[in-house]
């Protein structure tokens, strides 16, 4: 079983997001705050987890949960600000909306949540100095496949790629020639070669390569 807590034993969020590198579709990002005592054996960071293990995970960490959060930030918000940059502010966005606020935060990776030059305040939502203040003021660490590691970082890896699962699936009924409810947006053979068919959509990442002999693509 995975560890409960890194930094603090009490009110510790995990954050964790889903899609960073697909064509289309948003980054996704959640927080989740669990109990000291919550425990699961399947939990997990959720790339290890089946889609059935993790459709039965989301709800049993929603109700077992002191407080969990899920933002998506969406294309013309990534191409603006970058892929990195928007995957660091949907999981400040999501943890801002926690309610008890945590007395600490774990993010899975190695980008920290507060950057070298500070808060980037633009794209998505503009933060608000007292909102900005709170972010800065809450002791928080990059782990490493910290997903694989610590229970509240893989709850949140399950919400967000739950959550954007779910959110590409609805947008896939729009477009459905790219096959989105199978590859999610990620760059798929297929997913490409429809790129090259039918052009791009409203929900493709134009700052993104999405054919395979382009940088960018061209419009």
């Amino acid at each position: 079983m995975l560890s409960p807590f890194f930094l603090t034993q009490n009110l510790e969020t995990g954050t964790d997001e889903a899609g960073r590198g697909c064509l289309a579709g948003p980054v996704t990002a959640a927080a989740v705050i669990l109990p000291s005592d919550f425990q699961n054996n399947t939990l997990n960071d959720s790339k290890q987890l089946s889609e059935k293990a993790r459709e039965k995970l989301r709800p049993i960490i929603e109700q077992e949960c002191i407080s969990f959060a899920v933002t998506h930030l969406e294309p013309l918000i990534i191409d603006e600000i970058n892929i990195l940059n928007a995957s660091i502010k949907a999981m400040q966005e999501s943890i801002l909306k926690l309610d008890p606020r945590p007395e600490s935060i774990i993010v899975d990776g190695n980008s920290p949540l507060i950057p070298k030059g500070g808060i980037k305040n633009r794209g998505g939502k503009i933060f608000t100095d007292a909102e900005i203040e709170i972010l800065n003021s809450i002791p928080n660490a990059s782990i490493i496949k910290g997903d694989s590691k610590y229970m509240s970082i893989a709850a949140a890896s399950v919400l967000a790629k739950t959550y954007r699962d779910e959110y590409m699936n609805r947008i896939h009924e729009e477009y459905p020639m790219y096959n989105w409810k199978q590859n999610k947006g990620y760059p798929t053979k297929e997913h490409r070669e429809a790129i090259r068919i039918y052009g791009v959509t409203k929900y493709h990442r134009m700052t993104f390569r999405l054919l395979p002999e382009q940088y960018t693509f061209d419009f």
